[in-house]
């Protein structure tokens, strides 16, 4: 066994992640406001998160954190039901994502500021978080993010959060994530990039539960009602100056979809007061595709933070 990877069974066993058979996991697993969590802190310095999209784990951002580690505070954690992270007491909002982003700092003695990075849907949560906790954000940059120019959720919630749960048991006790889970994930990940990406060892045991197929098919049914409820926020929670960038995947291949979809990047951020950048080639799943990119826009979003934030 390598030398970090003895380091990540050393840290796994005394804080007691148990990963999966065989694949001991990194970090630690902390209970949030009644759900145990799987979090991960890395690297010194100024505070950053990282946030991933609808169903993606800790391990998705491995190459953005060893980017930033020598010059950040990394924190990542699985939202309820993902990855390591025990399920949902409650179908997921963006208002409680944002408060769950704060109590996992202040669970890791991380009260100052930091800078959020949301990827997809959790562009939703970054956004709420710097509205409702401005003075805690330094920065929020949204990698490819959900955008809803008008949200309007046909259905009430509880029918759609029902109509998920009860299709979630129906393919679970077929054993569909058994069988099928992870596949699904290498597909969905072959669809979304740009590049060849190795299998990570913590994929099968991750997908292939029914706890997470369940984490999945409701943060899939509650994503319109996320993105109204940021609409909602943002005419009386101002960003307050909070510096914004929002990074745009770009495949290259210039197709009218792709080119909208530019444009629509290009408009949240003018919306936002932000900056507007683009990663290429990549696909959706930016933090793999274009890991440098990823970095370099939390860098140069706070370049004059001063001092590493230690835990108490």
């Amino acid at each position: 066994m390598s030398g970090d990877g003895e380091r990540r069974r050393r840290q796994s066993t005394r804080d007691g992640t148990k990963g999966f058979p065989g694949v001991p996991a990194p970090g630690r697993m902390l209970r949030v406001d009644g759900v145990v969590l799987h979090v991960l802190r890395e690297g010194s310095g100024p505070v950053c998160v990282l946030s991933g999209g609808l169903g993606m784990s800790w391990f998705d951002w491995d190459a953005v954190a060893a980017r930033l580690a020598p010059h950040r505070t990394v924190v990542r954690f699985d939202r309820p039901g993902l990855g390591l992270s025990a399920p949902a007491q409650e179908p997921p909002t963006a208002v409680g994502e944002a408060a769950r982003i704060a109590h996992v700092l202040d669970a890791l003695g991380l009260p100052g500021s930091c800078t959020v990075v949301g990827h997809s849907l959790a562009a939703f949560h970054a956004e709420a978080f710097a509205r409702l906790y401005p003075d805690r954000t330094a920065g929020i940059v949204l990698a490819d993010g959900s955008v809803e120019e008008d949200p309007r959720p046909l259905l009430p919630r509880a029918v759609r959060t029902a109509w998920a749960g009860g299709l979630a048991s129906v393919l679970s006790a077929a054993g569909v994530p058994r069988a099928l889970g992870p596949a699904a994930r290498r597909l969905t990940t072959r669809v979304l990039t740009v590049r060849d990406h190795p299998r990570d060892p913590y994929e099968t045991g991750a997908y292939r539960t029914s706890r997470v197929l369940r984490a999945c098919a409701l943060e899939n049914a509650m994503y319109g009602y996320q993105a109204a409820e940021v609409a909602a926020l943002r005419p009386d929670r101002p960003l307050h100056g909070v510096p914004v960038t929002v990074l745009a995947a770009y495949e290259g291949s210039e197709t009218p979809r792709e080119l909208r979809w530019l444009e629509r990047q290009r408009a949240l951020a003018a919306q936002l007061g932000g900056t507007f950048a683009v990663a290429a080639p990549a696909g959706h799943l930016v933090m793999a595709d274009a890991p440098d990119a990823v970095a370099t826009a939390v860098l140069s979003l706070t370049p004059d933070l001063e001092g590493p934030q230690r835990g108490r």
